[in-house]
């Protein structure tokens, strides 16, 4: 007998938004999952972690009911008692508005991000926001630098379509691990090797398996990419590869540029990053005689106090050598202007107050002691929702997270798949269904489909999905929005209509919308998304923070880093793992038993300057704390930098709390921004 395939896609927080095949095996239960081969990008290729979903979507240990807490916090699942849902919603409302009541509507703070990738079930939770006037929220913990950084060049986030990628000649990955946390985008890269003989760079801070695959690995020190895209700018320069007439036409200032960067030698970047001086002639040579040469842009460098500068340095590449111009050219961060989708209905945004307060998402440790600072000189957060995030194990700062959480005055309701440790510090925990178990509609930032996806399975137990939590909460709190009265499938409908885009029903079965535009567009010859239509060399960074001014106008070593000192004189990157997806997946066997335990990668040399040995269980630390991990040997990475792959629970470390305790809430410039790779410590042998 055929398979019954039900048609879905994939939410969880990563470029490539997948199309799915699911195999259904009666209405509650799934089997294997699949990549969906009608859909371009993803081409029949799906991750591992998502192939075996099965095994998060039948977890035992996934919450059926809700929950109200009676014991200690922090204590699990034996600290809660279930309950009715009716009861439990009634009790959020009023704490609500007892909260409110006592210090006005700031006090509570929906906290969300990005466990669903849904727009529905995902920023529903604003609509409720802005109707009740709650304080707001910064999204700063995945893209703020990012984007800025793209915007200050480029003008618009949009780039190639990622599947012009098999008519590329040269691949650079820069910043990125696709063969951990991108496949479909290694199997293209794979496809312009086979085709076209493509050659492949990756430039990162470790040796990734991506790295391993390369022709050329670019193994650089942390927060130095930009001296390495302005040494390949001068080499460009110098040996003929600058495209002078597209400058001319394209973009603002190629002359300033020029002088710029005229002291800015492969010697003068070998010095900053570690790079042996011949690596960055090879580099800019490579890149520099090839015009189909594809920049894929990543996340990983722009998760600096410097990194929208380093993410715009490397977006001057291909406007200096002209890659735009031609086919398998040219640049990719993020296609999210692509769809400009109408949310209105799904936001309330026309309900929304530009004065009530804006609270940064990575500064939670901070709101939540009582910062003055982080409060935006407004009142004590005193309640909270919380949906699609774990912010006791994902955010930065984690000491004053997890001080901040365990406030006896401080409401948490957490809407939740499972009993995480942001779960086990609330009051209340609602079981959430999965993105099987509900309906949606997706957007990318790895390529140019808008999909919607239909409900697959029946939820799980109890679970309801995240709008019915914001709906209950909105009745019983009297909030009134025309979208608490739509049903999802409704409020999909009536985006779609808003947008002027086609009815949902033709993008069902596997049938995603193509939002690509035309080879003109996608490259930028009809001009770059600024007012004056340039590519610009010269970033008008006050225009995108108000801390613009502390960082460079044309692209150069912005030395705001927290730089490496005699008291701390290792560099941290916390990398992803591959079987994990930020805290994600952490609870599946599959992904454990790959992953085995947290450990620190280090250089052999730096093992034998601290007198230890390979598996040595070592103490890293910093001012805002430590934590004991073994070291494992490690030749792919330079001397005095270290890395800790995955986002593993607090509990999978010695002391009970995990490496975010080691990372910065202080924002990236110019305007904000996470910085988990941008950390100097101090590494000593545990006792």
């Amino acid at each position: 007998m055929p398979l019954d395939i039900a048609h879905s896609v994939c939410p969880h927080d990563c470029p490539s938004t997948c199309a799915l095949e699911v195999e259904r095996i009666d209405a509650r239960t799934i089997g294997r999952v699949h990549g969906g081969r009608k859909d371009g990008y993803t081409a029949g290729v799906v991750c591992a972690k998502v192939a075996r979903y099965a095994e998060r979507q039948h977890h035992p240990e996934r919450l059926s009911q809700p929950l109200r807490r009676v014991g200690q916090k922090g204590a699990g699942r034996d600290a809660f008692e279930p309950i009715s849902w009716d009861m439990a919603l009634d009790i959020v409302a009023d704490r609500f508005a007892e909260a409110a009541r006592r210090h006005g509507p700031e006090t509570v703070w929906p906290y969300f991000y990005a466990g669903t990738m849904g727009h529905v079930q995902r920023d529903g939770i604003d609509r409720l926001r802005n109707v009740m006037k709650y304080s707001r929220q910064f999204g700063s913990i995945c893209v703020a630098l990012s984007d800025a950084g793209w915007q200050a060049g480029v003008g618009i986030r949009r780039g190639v379509d990622s599947r012009e990628i098999v008519e590329s000649d040269l691949i650079v990955v820069w910043g990125g691990n696709p063969v951990a946390t991108q496949v479909n985008l290694m199997a293209h890269i794979q496809r312009a090797r086979k085709k076209r003989g493509a050659k492949l760079v990756v430039v990162d801070t470790y040796r990734t398996p991506t790295a391993e695959v390369a022709d050329l690995a670019v193994i650089l020190r942390p927060g130095t990419d930009a001296a390495l895209a302005c040494a390949m700018m001068h080499v460009a320069f110098k040996e003929g590869f600058a495209d002078r007439d597209y400058m001319a036409r394209y973009t603002d200032v190629p002359g300033e540029l020029e002088a710029h960067v005229q002291d800015k030698t492969p010697a003068w970047a070998a010095a900053i990053t570690g790079l042996p001086e011949q690596t960055i002639w090879d580099f800019a040579r490579l890149y520099g005689g090839t015009k189909r040469a594809f920049i894929r842009v990543g996340y990983g460098f722009s998760r600096s106090r410097n990194g929208s500068a380093q993410i715009h340095a490397v977006t001057c590449l291909p406007a200096v050598t002209g890659a735009w111009a031609h086919q398998g050219g040219g640049a990719l961060y993020s296609g999210s202007s692509l769809y400009n989708l109408k949310k209105t209905v799904i936001q309330g945004l026309d309900a929304a107050d530009p004065t009530a307060r804006e609270l940064d998402m990575s500064r939670i440790g901070g709101v939540l002691t009582g910062d003055a600072d982080a409060l935006r000189g407004g009142p004590p957060v005193t309640a909270m929702l919380i949906q699609n995030t774990n912010p006791m194990v994902v955010a930065p700062d984690l000491t004053k997270v997890h001080a901040g959480f365990a406030r006896d005055d401080l409401f948490v309701c957490v809407h939740e798949q499972f009993m995480t440790e942001t779960a086990a510090m609330a009051d209340i925990v609602l079981p959430a269904t999965t993105f099987l178990e509900h309906d949606d509609i997706y957007t990318a930032s790895g390529h140019t489909m808008l999909q919607i996806a239909r409900k697959a399975v029946e939820p799980f137990g109890e679970a309801r999905e995240n709008h019915y939590v914001i709906c209950e909460l909105a009745r019983r709190l009297g909030a009134e929005h025309p979208g608490f009265a739509m049903t999802p499938w409704q409020l999909i409908e009536r985006t779609l209509v808003d947008t002027g885009l086609p009815a949902a029903e033709t993008f069902l079965e596997g049938r995603g919308l193509d939002c690509t535009l035309s080879f003109e567009a996608m490259h930028f010859l009809d001009g770059f998304g600024h007012a004056d239509g340039k590519f610009h060399f010269k970033a008008d960074w006050s225009m995108l923070g108000a801390e613009g001014a502390r960082l460079s106008a044309l692209p150069d070593q912005n030395w705001v880093i927290d730089r490496e000192t005699a008291a701390k004189p290792f560099r941290l990157v916390t990398a992803p793992a591959r079987s994990f997806l930020n805290s994600t997946f952490g609870e599946t066997p599959g992904s454990r038993q790959r992953e085995g335990a947290p450990r620190v990668l280090i250089h052999a040399d730096d093992l034998a300057a601290l007198a230890v040995e390979d598996g040595t269980r070592l103490r890293l630390g910093n001012d805002r704390g430590s934590v004991v991990v073994p070291a494992r040997a490690f030749e792919g990475i330079r001397r005095g930098v270290v890395v800790v792959e995955g986002i593993w629970p607090n509990h999978a470390f010695e002391e009970g709390i995990g490496i975010n305790v080691l990372t910065s809430a202080e924002p990236g410039l110019p305007a904000g921004g996470a910085v988990f790779h941008d950390t100097a410590i101090w590494i000593r042998p545990a006792a």
